[in-house]
């Protein structure tokens, strides 16, 4: 895996068809409602943004603006299909880690798209020097997990009744890293 992020926009073939790889923009607001809108409700359910509020995906572009929060978004024609993002720490005690959060819309998941976000959301993580990267999920998104599992993430915790569902019972929450002392490879 590169070390360092790829030269946007760049495509490649997966199922047969050309996506494209680029950078998300503030101006790519519409486009991210739209595909974060159309998704299903399990898949928004643990997101840290409503995404039926305007506001709330405004100010997820303003930290894209800020560079807290770098995104690469993967386009079938113009159509977001995926997302990466990497959302970076300003306090300097916690400077060295970042957290991680990808989706792929369901027609096109199992086809090596998400593995090859998370290879360019690492690409940029070690290109701002960062030394962890963690994710968070739901005990029940079992999936995710084993997305996460397979990039070479551990569990390191697991904090009981910590997330309530959407049918309103608690859940753990699940956190996992990824060490750089592991070369960041996939």
């Amino acid at each position: 895996m590169s070390t360092t992020a790829k030269t946007y926009p760049w495509a490649a073939q997966f199922g047969g068809r050309s996506v494209t790889f680029r950078c998300m923009r503030a101006e790519d607001q519409e486009l991210f409602k739209s595909f974060i809108r159309s998704l299903p409700h399990v898949d928004n359910f643990y997101l840290l943004v409503d995404v039926h509020n305007d506001q709330d995906i405004a100010r997820w572009m303003q930290r894209m603006e800020s560079g807290q929060t770098v995104s690469v978004i993967a386009l079938d024609n113009e159509r977001m299909i995926g997302y990466g993002n990497l959302h970076a720490n300003e306090p300097p005690w916690i400077s060295h880690v970042g957290e991680i959060r990808m989706c792929v819309a369901g027609a096109h998941r199992g086809r090596g798209l998400g593995r090859t976000l998370a290879k360019e959301v690492f690409a940029m993580a070690r290109a701002r020097g960062l030394e962890k990267i963690w994710a968070r999920m739901a005990s029940s998104q079992d999936s995710a997990q084993k997305v996460f599992h397979r990039l070479g993430f551990h569990t390191e915790a697991r904090l009981s009744g910590f997330v309530k569902n959407q049918d309103g019972l608690t859940e753990d929450l699940v956190i996992m890293s990824y060490d750089a002392g592991e070369l960041w490879e996939l």
